[in-house]
């Protein structure tokens, strides 16, 4: 799963989102990230996590 998550450091700073990704297996968690990286959109950040679950399923299986 990925996930973007708003980041406002700042009122007069535009919007940006922090990016991690969860995997779960038979409703357990698995693995998580930490923050992987900050995007300016709330779809590239999304994308960024999916990408990242992906690839640890593709490790990992």
């Amino acid at each position: 799963m990925g996930h973007a998550i708003l980041k406002q450091d700042d009122i007069l700073q535009p919007d940006r989102y922090a990016v991690s990704g969860t995997n779960t297996k038979n409703g357990r968690m698995v693995e998580a990230s930490g923050v992987l990286c900050y995007f300016d959109t709330d779809d590239e950040a999304q994308q960024a996590g999916l990408d990242w679950a992906r690839a640890l399923l593709d490790v990992h299986g």
